[in-house]
């Protein structure tokens, strides 16, 4: 609403959060002005939470920590996939998503990218869906926009293989949610490890919360830690000084792409 009420000297926008799909690009774009974003303050802590969901579906960490609510002592672990030679899928190769890959290369984890560009031997976006099924964890890391909605729906579930998880920290938004309830209820895909839902707050009747194989961390990703608000102000500081003195800012967004 700010942004829209703002008269034409408006001249920078500045947000601590990666995400701009809150914002009116369209008004951002007509007003000429520049918005920046908050890319990276969250980075390290997002890819370790998918880090964490791999780890977890691998495990079955969940089902570990229900059997010690319920007292029960098991004899068997419930979850035997191991990292190693598994092949990961990370759509969105951004800062979080090469973190991503990283970490998941440093536990011996085979891992494709998809890119806008298809640059350095990534997958372009109309590549990755008919290799879908190659894949053990299809990791969604790419900023929300008109292109990535829905990018995850029936067909592409149907194409995964059932012992395959997917794993969401980007937005809500790019996943069908009645499609993948459907395919956890039919056992279509192993699971789901959901950080960010739509919407959110997850209402107390959702499906998903009941799903099974569901696991959905309340968009918390990027709330664990404790710099994230020094770093955004050190961030916003230093753009401050380099708008006033008519030098290049960091994070400039590009209000056409949507991010």
């Amino acid at each position: 609403d700010a942004v829209r009420a703002a008269g034409p000297r408006l001249k920078w926008v500045s947000t601590i959060y990666a995400g701009l799909d809150a914002f009116p690009l369209d008004v951002v774009r007509d007003k000429g002005a520049i918005l920046t974003n908050g890319s990276g303050l969250n980075a390290e802590t997002v890819a370790e939470y998918a880090l964490m969901g791999v780890l977890a579906a691998a495990k079955r960490l969940d089902q570990i920590v229900r059997a010690q609510d319920r007292r029960e002592w098991l004899h068997d672990a419930p979850g035997k996939v191991v990292l190693s030679g598994s092949r990961a899928l990370v759509i969105g190769y951004g800062t979080i998503g090469r973190m991503i890959g990283d970490r998941l290369t440093a536990f011996g984890v085979d891992v494709t990218a998809v890119t806008r560009s298809g640059r350095d031997g990534t997958l372009t976006p109309d590549a990755w869906g008919p290799r879908l099924g190659e894949f053990d964890w299809v990791i969604l890391a790419a900023p929300s926009t008109g292109a990535t909605k829905a990018v995850i729906g029936a067909a592409e579930l149907a194409a995964m293989k059932s012992s395959a998880w997917l794993i969401n920290i980007a937005r809500g938004d790019m996943i069908d949610d009645d499609a993948l309830v459907a395919a956890l209820e039919a056992g279509g895909i192993a699971g789901a490890f959901l950080d960010p839902t739509n919407p959110e707050p997850l209402p107390a009747d959702h499906p998903l919360w009941s799903a099974p194989n569901a696991i959905v961390t309340m968009h918390l990703s990027g709330r664990s830690q404790t710099t994230m608000f020094t770093r955004g102000a050190a961030l916003f500081l230093e753009n401050l000084t380099a708008f006033l003195a008519g030098k290049p800012m960091k994070n400039v967004t590009d209000p056409e792409a949507g991010y």
